[in-house]
Order: structure tokens, then C-alpha cells, then sequence
């Protein structure tokens, strides 16, 4: 570029955000694991006093936004890279003293915790719908389109799935 060699690279780090050259997530979804596996122990070592209470303010505060950092750009899709995040949310509950034998499912019901799955699905709809309403930076149209199907029931705000 303009008389220079470009250097070809494989990784990079942006922002806290590790990017590949195949624009995979699995490398960002090991730091982010890491990373909060790492604050999850010291919790485990250095609090005393492990009320739900005390644990649930402590890992929303701390663990949970390694987990999220930035989410919205390397976003998971493949399953193992899911799961991976998941773990340190499945280890989290069972450091609660008295639900420890329960199920994940379970667990997750008594401290009113989502999957990470369903917190990325539901701020990626709330995003979605800020678009729609005018309410982000990022316009609608510039990624969707409403369908101009008349079959469809129900109200009018319909996104026809476009094709890549």
C-alpha cells in the first residue's frame, strides 16, 4: 500500500477484543474465560462470608463482565465456545452454599440468573429494537428490511431474513 509491504498477521487485540484473521471467536472466547475464571477464584479463596447475597453482587460486579466485555462484536456461534462461557457461570452457582447439589437449571432459578446464552440473545433484541425506533446510532435499514408480505397476521413491524 502506496510503495509499503503489509504485514500479514494472525491475531490481534483491539480494545480488549482479540480478533483473528478468520474473524472466529473461539480465541476471544478463551481470554474472556480466563479472565473471569481467574476472578471467580479469588472470590472463592478470599470471601469468607458466602451468602447468596454477598457471592450474586460479586460475580455481577466483577466475573460477569469479563463475560460480556464487548459481546456484541465476537458474539459465539459455535457450541464448545458457548459452553466454555457457560462453565463459569455453572461454577459460580455451585459455590452457593445450600443449592450445591441441584441442578444447573435449578440453581440458576434460585438466584434469578439467565443462561449467558439468553442475556446476549435478549441485548441483542433490545438493540434490534432501538434500531427499529430510531433510538441507535445505526440505522435500521442499513441492516434489515421489513417484509412487504400481505399474509402476514398480526402488526406490520415484520424483518424479512435477507440473504448474504
Amino acid at each position: 500500500m502506496d510503495g509499503h509491504l503489509l504485514v500479514s498477521i494472525n491475531e490481534e487485540k483491539d480494545l480488549g477484543v482479540q480478533f483473528t484473521a478468520d474473524l472466529k471467536p473461539s480465541r476471544q472466547c478463551q481470554f474472556a474465560y480466563s479472565a473471569a475464571s481467574k476472578v471467580l477464584g479469588m472470590i472463592a479463596r478470599t470471601i469468607s462470608y458466602k451468602s447468596c447475597d454477598v457471592l450474586l453482587q460479586l460475580y455481577k460486579s466483577l466475573v460477569r463482565p469479563n463475560l460480556e466485555y464487548c459481546i456484541s462484536a465476537w458474539s459465539p456461534y459455535y457450541q464448545k465456545d458457548k459452553h466454555l462461557l457457560e462453565l463459569v457461570q455453572h461454577r459460580f452457582t455451585r459455590m452457593i452454599p445450600g443449592i450445591k447439589e441441584l441442578s444447573y437449571e435449578r440453581r440458576l432459578e434460585c438466584t434469578g440468573l439467565w443462561t449467558l446464552e439468553e442475556r446476549r440473545n435478549r441485548a441483542d433484541l433490545l438493540e434490534v429494537f432501538k434500531m427499529y425506533k430510531g433510538w441507535s446510532t445505526t440505522s435500521f435499514d442499513s441492516l434489515f428490511t421489513l417484509t412487504d408480505d400481505s399474509r402476514t397476521r398480526g402488526h406490520s413491524a415484520k424483518i424479512t431474513k435477507s440473504r448474504c
